[in-house]
């Protein structure tokens, strides 16, 4: 589960792509999200992928809530992992698409899919991650969008 969640926080800090118009399948109240919403956290997730690929944990970490609950992970588990891989490799690369932003009972579901890529010494570029319409939540608080992870 910790591997997921990673993927999660990676996919909603980096998407850059296009969406699909069509409601998340099995998901019951979904409806897609209004075009200006997307507009709105296209910005803020290009500012964290832009923070990952230049090993800022902190300024990815702004973009999470501290109230992040997801799978048994918080915040503090996220910095740990982001940190482990900033450690690993010397440069990491993130490319990423939204497939998908639906607004189930209030929250903010999007779907994305990308790949992480990273160099590691002696060896070179490697895959670290990948991800197909793997969802997070997120909710807009006082310093705005954050991940908030699937809470019960």
């Amino acid at each position: 589960m910790a591997r997921l969640q990673v993927i999660a926080l990676i996919g909603l800090m980096l998407c850059v792509g296009g969406m699909l118009a069509t409601p998340a399948p099995g998901v019951p109240g979904a409806r897609a999200a209004p075009p200006e919403l997307v507009n709105e956290l296209r910005p803020v997730v290009e500012h964290a992928r832009q923070r990952f690929e230049a090993r800022d944990a902190t300024g990815v970490l702004a973009h999470v809530s501290e109230q992040y609950r997801s799978g048994g992970l918080t915040k503090a588990d996220l910095r740990q992992q982001i940190l482990a891989m900033f450690s690993l490799y010397e440069v990491l690369r993130a490319r990423l698409t939204i497939d998908d932003v639906q607004v189930v009972d209030g929250a903010v579901w999007v779907y994305t899919s990308g790949v992480v890529s990273g160099r590691l010494p002696l060896v070179g570029w490697v895959t670290v991650l990948t991800w197909q319409n793997e969802p997070e939540v997120a909710r807009r608080e006082d310093a705005g969008w954050r991940l908030f992870g699937f809470q019960t």
